[in-house]
């Protein structure tokens, strides 16, 4: 069986997809900025029927087009887009890959019978584009290089055994190839295809580049170029219609539940789970409300997901109504099944049902406070090795690290709670290699009942940090008589060191 390719090419893909969200009358165009000029990304018909082209200054289109409506285009959105349609053309191929940034490419070997004929086959493919407002034009041929030249320059279909003829009288540069090569093409008078075929090849490669051989092979089906469809990574979305508008928080919240139901089963099925969704309400006036909400750990309980969404959707603005809904999953990791019960198995004994777990409203909590007060700003310590107080922890953002135990550690116990040295002021009964019997701390009087130490701690010498550039510190556990036990220090008179605050006492820490 011959082999046929179909090629889909979106020659205004961006502003299609922008105008069917908010339509514009007039002509319109998306910017981009490139230096330090706006330019024309891509232009609607009307716009370009004034003479507006993509790449132009926006400067200029807009002395040729006063009138032009325009907005900053989002690369993102559209790779979204196309990514859509690949999904959406599996239905016409069983592999399809992205052609560049604006088109596709299909193998349908074997398929077009099954919609009448390769005519009946673009037929339906053009009428299901337009009636969601997408331009396109489409081409099939024996190979991917002549579908894609085909498609570029006005589509339609090449019978088996007519590569030759149908591409010749293209010009050089639908073969995919540079715009310098077609240039010097163009001048020593090579300007279409047909003129390129009867020419021997090693004479062209040498002159223009192995490159252009390679393109000419590939479009007229002499050198193989499989369709090369990675398998696209699942897709975790749902979506929900409404027959009639909705407004009221219970009724969103009850179709977020339902969405949510499938979501998880999906992300179940591939082992994810989520920890970033976003949840779309489109409303009757065409305007979209969106709510995000972030996850501590990867989860796909609806229960507990749905909780985190209620302040969100209690803010939304419903207007005249909401009549559809989205929900997806804009960031997922890999969480396997793991077991919640605690019964035996085999011990006549059934399985205990899952018990609630420390973690899991620990992450709810993380959740809660990361999606108010941004996941950055919710911090946990983590331990480090380090001998000097300041250095004995890291701080590091809740969601994205795990709760580490210290290491074990030898020497005095250190206190939990740890703060900048405060000065003491008021020290009496100071005695050389002896904390103070009575001192003054945060304007209150306390008197040494126990006295445990010293635990002498030297700087590290491999970092300059000005805290410590007096030298080293001696520690003491201080029982006072009032009951604080504090963590006091002061640095001694040690040859080789610049005790400059010999005699000054600080607290840096309390006992619990």
């Amino acid at each position: 069986m011959a082999k046929r390719l179909l090629s889909i090419w979106f020659p205004r893909l961006a502003s299609d997809i922008s105008l069917r969200r908010r339509p514009v009358e007039g002509p319109f165009a998306l910017t981009l900025r490139s230096g330090n000029a706006d330019h024309l990304h891509c232009v609607s018909p009307r716009a370009q029927a004034q003479g507006l082209a993509r790449g132009m200054a926006l400067a200029d289109a807009r002395a040729l087009c006063p009138d032009l409506a325009t907005r900053p285009a989002d690369l993102a959105r559209e790779a979204a887009a196309l990514s859509g349609l690949l999904r959406w053309a599996g239905r016409y191929a069983p592999l399809v890959a992205r052609d560049g940034s604006d088109g596709l490419i299909a193998d349908v070997t074997g398929v077009p019978h099954l919609f009448g004929g390769e005519a009946a086959l673009r037929a339906d493919l053009h009428g299901r584009l337009a009636r969601i407002g997408l331009a396109a034009q489409s081409a099939i041929a024996g190979s991917r290089g002549g579908a894609f030249a085909l498609a570029r320059h006005g589509g339609g279909i090449l019978p088996e055994g007519a590569l030759s003829e149908g591409l010749g009288k293209l010009p050089v540069s639908a073969l995919r190839i540079d715009h310098d090569t077609a240039e010097t093409l163009a001048r020593v008078g090579l300007g279409r295809i047909a003129d390129l075929i009867p020419l021997p090849r090693a004479p062209l490669a040498k002159r223009f580049g192995p490159a252009l051989v390679m393109r000419l092979d590939q479009a007229l089906g002499t050198r193989s170029e499989p369709v090369d469809a990675a398998p696209e990574p699942p897709h975790f979305g749902v979506r929900m219609t409404l027959p009639d508008p909705i407004g009221l928080q219970e009724d969103v919240m009850a179709g977020l539940t339902r969405l949510l139901d499938r979501l998880c089963d999906k992300l179940g099925t591939h082992q994810h789970g989520a920890r970033r969704l976003l949840l779309e309400l489109h409303r009757v006036d065409r305007e979209t409300a969106q709510v995000r909400v972030g996850l501590a750990r990867p989860m796909r309980d609806p229960a507990r997901i749905a909780a985190l969404f209620e302040r969100g959707v209690g803010e939304v603005e419903a207007g005249f109504g909401i009549d559809a809904m989205r929900l997806c999953a804009e960031v997922t990791e890999q969480l396997p099944p793991e077991q919640l019960g605690s019964g035996k198995i085999g011990s006549g004994k059934t399985l205990g049902g899952p018990k609630p777990r420390s973690e899991d409203a620990l992450a709810d909590l993380i959740s809660r406070l990361g999606n108010r007060l941004g996941f950055e700003q919710v911090q946990r310590l983590l331990p480090a090795q380090s001998d000097i107080p300041e250095r004995s922890f890291l701080l590091a953002p809740a969601a994205y690290s795990e709760a580490e135990a210290p290491p074990p550690r030898r020497g005095p116990p250190r206190p939990l709670l740890l703060f900048p040295p405060e000065m003491v002021t008021g020290a009496r009964g100071a005695q050389p290699g002896h904390p103070p019997a009575q001192f003054r701390w945060r304007n209150m009087r306390f008197s040494t009942l126990r006295a445990t130490g010293p635990e002498r701690i030297a700087p590290e010498w491999w970092f300059d940090d000005p805290a410590w550039r007096s030298g080293i510190r001696d520690y003491w556990r201080i029982e006072t008589r009032e009951g604080p036990r504090l963590w006091l220090f002061h640095t001694p008179q040690v040859a080789g060191w610049d005790a400059g605050g010999a005699q000054d006492w600080f607290v840096q820490g309390e006992f619990a």
